[in-house]
């Protein structure tokens, strides 16, 4: 049995997967690659049966990006689990130092490393995100902001019987839900050096974190009705609760904001107006016009 399962999940993407699987097995010595075929339309599943060293499964419908990974947790059978887009790249024995990191931190129910940005070519921005890594209990940082990128993460497959699978209902933001649910439990861990190459989805993609008004109003429902309402939220004072919505709202106005400006050097004019307007419509007014004034955007009218 394999040490660190890796979920690989894809959908009509098959000239992406070579990659990705090729740098999943080059991060560990001892790594299980499932690879979850989400019903494509294509010939994903000639390709993938092309690829050696992998467990290949294929759904007969699509279940989502969470759903696909749901199927590959309870298909794969190692001790340690980690996830892995197929547009995205893991760095060489990332894995292994973050398994012994783990290891070395019984308490822990995960552990994180930051992510390099790339674009859609191969070259990637020198930036590491997130920094600084905070570690320990984040629940409250990281109920605020996601600052955790799912392909860097390493878990224990334990932890799931405490937290649950990822929820399908919530596409998007499904893997920053788990990240919750598991900090308010357990401590977290952190690797402070690159594990992965993220590939940002760009302005004007159909993937549904490039949706930034769309993601954020999903992500302010799950904040106010679900995150503050459980357990670990609902016992602490009103001042924390309050400091902890004001610094959500701080982040999802600078986001949207960030999004804005984005959108509007990819010549997305619609796009990027309506990321500002969501950002002063939805937050306070004040904190998203001081994050407009620090971008030097025009406020929207």
């Amino acid at each position: 049995m394999a040490s660190i399962s890796l979920i690989i999940p894809t959908h009509s993407r098959p000239h992406l997967l070579p990659r990705a699987v090729e740098s999943a097995l080059a991060a560990g010595t001892d790594v299980e690659v499932v690879v979850v075929d989400d019903a494509s339309t294509d010939d994903t599943a000639e390709v993938c049966r092309a690829i050696k060293g992998i467990n290949y499964v294929r759904l007969d419908h699509n279940h989502g990006v969470a759903g696909a990974r749901n199927v590959g947790v309870l298909t794969s059978s190692a001790e340690y689990i980690a996830f892995l887009d197929d547009d995205d790249v893991r760095l060489p024995g990332s894995l292994d130092l973050q398994l012994a990191v783990l290891r070395n931190t019984p308490g822990a129910a995960l552990i994180y490393g930051q992510a390099l940005i790339g674009g859609a070519t191969d070259r990637f921005a020198p930036d590491r995100y997130p920094k600084p890594c905070p570690e320990g209990d984040v629940f409250w940082q990281l109920v605020t902001q996601n600052f955790i990128p799912c392909g860097s993460v390493l878990f224990r497959r334990s932890c799931l019987f405490s937290t649950g699978l990822l929820d399908r209902s919530i596409a998007g933001i499904d893997d920053w839900d788990l990240w919750v649910r598991v900090a308010a439990l357990y401590p977290v861990a952190a690797l402070d050096q690159p594990v992965v190459i993220w590939r940002r989805p760009a302005p004007d993609s159909d993937q549904s974190s490039a949706r930034a008004v769309e993601m954020v109003a999903l992500s302010t429902r799950q904040f106010r009705r679900h995150w503050m309402k459980m357990s670990r939220a609902a016992q602490e004072s009103p001042v924390v609760r309050r400091r902890a919505a004001r610094r959500f709202s701080q982040n999802m106005a600078s986001h949207l904001v960030t999004e804005a400006v984005r959108s509007l050097s990819c010549g997305q004019v619609m796009r990027a107006n309506r990321c500002v307007v969501a950002a002063l419509r939805n937050h306070s007014h004040g904190i998203a016009w001081r994050v407009l004034r620090k971008l030097h955007v025009p406020q929207a009218r």
